[in-house]
């Protein structure tokens, strides 16, 4: 394919979709491989160590960030996430695309460290339908579910600074275009379509 060995970073505010969404992709393309986020916070239900986090103590993840094994990490919610040099590394010499799937705040900083890698932002259709995802997956309590809606309007403020911004209205439809990007659409590329640029706007304004 022609962007092997690339990285490729997803953001996206919590409830817009965009673990299904990478999940579908991988499941579809065996030279997109996921990169395991460490996370300090406690497991939800049906979450399984070493597929869907290494969930590890706050001890384990400054001693890790000690040793400068972590290409970025932030907090997120009082818990921190942190991704491994190493697999990413592993994942490239593998001769396949690496995918972060990570906040605005590590994307921001993957691309200081890495300027060549590509950012894709997953917009919601909107703040109520974000509301209504995050309120039906049912993994989290109502507080969470509150403060959670409140980091999305911080966190979809920083749309712009990524390289493609997809918005999650249609599942397929967003897999396609997800998809897309990873063959280099252009036509997708968030500076370069006034449409997309005005539908992001009609979301955050509403």
């Amino acid at each position: 394919m022609k962007n092997a060995q690339q990285l490729f970073v997803i953001s996206a505010p919590s409830g817009a979709g965009k673990t299904t969404l990478v999940k579908s992709l991988i499941s579809r393309n065996s030279k997109i491989k996921y990169s395991i986020s460490y996370t300090t916070r406690a497991p939800r239900k049906n979450e399984v160590h070493g597929r869907d986090y290494f969930f590890i103590t706050n001890e384990e993840f400054n001693r890790l960030k000690s040793n400068n094994e972590f290409i970025e990490y932030a907090k997120v919610f009082g818990n921190y996430y942190a991704t491994s040099k190493k697999q990413i590394e592993t994942i490239l010499n593998d001769d396949c695309n690496a995918i972060l799937e990570i906040d605005w705040q590590g994307a921001m900083q993957v691309r200081k460290s890495i300027p060549a890698c590509t950012s894709i932002f997953i917009m919601p259709p909107s703040k109520e339908a974000l509301h209504e995802r995050l309120t039906n997956r049912g993994t989290d309590s109502r507080g969470t579910i509150k403060q959670r809606i409140n980091e999305s309007e911080e966190d979809m403020s920083h749309w712009s600074e990524f390289n493609y911004c997809i918005i999650n209205d249609n599942l397929e439809l967003a897999s396609n275009e997800l998809e897309l990007i990873f063959s280099a659409a252009n036509k997708l590329n968030c500076t370069k379509n006034p449409k997309l640029i005005k539908k992001i706007n009609k979301i955050l304004c509403s």
